[in-house]
């Protein structure tokens, strides 16, 4: 793996929505798909409303989620619905092309269910996962990335690629892609835009945290962090 990328931007939304398109331009010219993996929380809101006005053909865009909170598609705390109000839901692409993780079935079941769905689509492509072409996640001010959470049983999965993990900080299961299809993509990108995480930033970069987010080391593609002033 080469050295990770790091982009310092004054104009977070708008940088990471063109850094985004440019990448699913790339990928659609080299195979004819782009893989995107969309990441939850608050920070890519504005990234993804400004995806919603751009030029990508949307019929060639695959998406998938790194993590699921264990609710409704319709509940506040989804992941999903976050990411269909910001912008799946005005853009023009197919809905086979939306891979939901299905939050309101049992944890266990979905996981399985998400990993199968997309263990058929890598078995088209003959890969042995599944391979993102940009695989986006956050990182939180305990390091955690995607639902991979400090002191978690996922954090150890070799495996599988996508489990429930129970999370004892807030006494429940989250549905979770996992390093092994993390670490399998082309290109991963971090998504921050918190000044205050500049102190767990620089311990995952130093590479001795012990922090979740240090364990993203794509094994043959590029690491990217996108930070933001917070603007």
């Amino acid at each position: 793996m080469s050295r990770p990328e790091i982009i310092r931007s004054v104009s977070f939304a708008k940088e990471a929505a063109a850094f985004i398109v440019s990448e699913g331009h790339a990928a659609i010219a080299a195979h004819g798909l782009f893989r995107l993996s969309l990441c939850g929380g608050n920070t890519p809101k504005a990234v993804y409303a400004l995806l919603a006005q751009s030029d990508l053909p949307w019929q060639k865009v695959q998406i998938t989620f790194g993590d699921e909170r264990c609710v409704p598609p319709d509940d506040a705390q989804s992941n999903y619905r976050m990411a269909r109000e910001a912008f799946l839901g005005v853009i023009d692409i197919p809905e086979g092309n939306i891979f939901r993780m299905r939050g309101e079935l049992d944890p266990a079941e979905a996981a399985e269910e998400y990993e199968r769905r997309l263990a058929q689509v890598a078995a088209r492509f003959g890969e042995p996962r599944y391979v993102h072409d940009l695989l986006l996640l956050g990182m939180g001010d305990d390091g955690h990335t995607a639902s991979l959470f400090p002191g978690t049983a996922a954090l150890e999965e070799r495996e599988r690629n996508v489990v429930a993990n129970f999370v004892p900080k807030f006494d429940t299961h989250r549905i979770t892609l996992t390093f092994p299809i993390i670490n399998a993509a082309r290109h991963v990108a971090f998504l921050v835009n918190d000044p205050a995480k500049e102190p767990v930033l620089r311990s995952v970069l130093a590479g001795e945290s012990g922090y979740p987010s240090e364990q993203v080391a794509p094994t043959s593609g590029r690491l990217t962090w996108f930070l933001g002033n917070g603007n």
